[in-house]
């Protein structure tokens, strides 16, 4: 019985495979053209080009239900939310409700609450089984922890769920912390994705300090080859001007200041923060909305020393007498 069933699903398959091929190599009888699209509620197949039905009375793959708002399409859908690498079982697993109610919103017998107790204790323990899994789970609550209070995207948390679990199988973690091999990852996402944020700020909301999460980083990027770009100044500008409540003049003025300067080879081996809060105290200066230099070192977390000195930098290099 098991050997003929699982021919007949073989060929099933193969049926399958050709029926798709075919269909994606069809072309129109009436024009030949390969532009064959499904109607909305995909009962027929018709060419864009020149509107003839291919086909009709197709079967349609959707759900055999209606829903007119998204209330409706929650309730009556019966998948579970989509896998994510921001949980350490990518959130394939049950889920046991704090609630001591069944489907149907009515309470269980005392008898049954116990039970259910049990069940969810267990449930919390075998979730983990090993030492392995409960370090990834308190690291991935620690990148989202971060993640939450930076209010980066979701995609910068799942590209760092990504880097650690590569960090976890190349055997980084030995020897170093989890929470530092954590914010390290987050540091290195955020770059990936194009969302500057300093060194300062990571090590603001991170239980390590700025010193190891820069070595851990560098160690990292290293050995998993991660090619990261060096960051532009251009892409604090924004968050900057908008925490000092400067004008769209001063934002483009300050770009205008950087990219003049990194021309001439400026900002080699500088401070991407301090070069950015630099061309911002000058570009204010230059649109008549002064801001201390106080004010601007407190918004770039750096000192006014670097920017004193980046400013002299540039304003030297634009030809601006003081």
């Amino acid at each position: 019985m098991t050997r003929p069933s699982r021919q007949r699903e073989r060929s099933d398959e193969t049926e399958s495979d050709v029926e798709a091929e075919t269909e994606t190599t069809r072309t129109c009888p009436e024009c030949t053209s390969a532009d064959l699209v499904k109607s909305a509620d995909r009962s027929e197949l018709i060419c864009e080009d020149c509107g003839l039905v291919v086909e009709e009375d197709t079967i349609d793959p959707g759900p055999e239900w209606r829903a007119f708002n998204h209330e409706e399409r929650q309730e009556k859908s019966r998948v579970g939310a989509p896998t994510t690498r921001t949980m350490h079982d990518k959130g394939l697993t049950t889920t046991i409700d704090w609630k001591d109610q069944d489907a149907y919103g009515r309470s269980i017998p005392s008898k049954k609450r116990s039970q259910m107790h049990r069940l969810r204790k267990w449930q919390e323990r075998i979730r983990t089984k090993d030492a392995g899994e409960r370090n990834l789970q308190f690291a991935l609550s620690e990148i989202d922890r971060m993640a939450s209070a930076l209010g980066v995207p979701r995609t910068v948390r799942e590209v760092a769920s990504v880097i650690y679990r590569r960090a976890l199988d190349a055997d980084l973690i030995r020897g170093r912390s989890i929470e530092g091999v954590a914010t390290s990852a987050l540091y290195a996402a955020c770059r990936k994705e194009g969302i500057p944020r300093s060194l300062e700020e990571i090590a603001d909301v991170s239980r390590v300090d700025r010193k190891e999460i820069g070595r851990t980083y560098r160690y990292v990027s290293q050995e998993l080859g991660l090619e990261m770009r060096p960051v532009d100044p251009k892409k604090y500008v924004p968050r900057f001007t908008s925490e000092l409540e400067l004008s769209e003049e001063v934002q483009s003025k300050a770009h205008e200041i950087i990219e003049t300067t990194a021309e001439k080879g400026m900002l080699s081996g500088k401070s991407p923060t301090g070069y950015a809060a630099a061309a911002i105290y000058a570009a204010s200066l230059l649109c008549n909305e002064k801001k201390t230099q106080r004010e601007v070192a407190d918004v770039a977390q750096v000192t006014e020393v670097t920017i004193r000195n980046r400013y002299q930098e540039q304003i030297e290099a634009m030809g601006i007498q003081q």
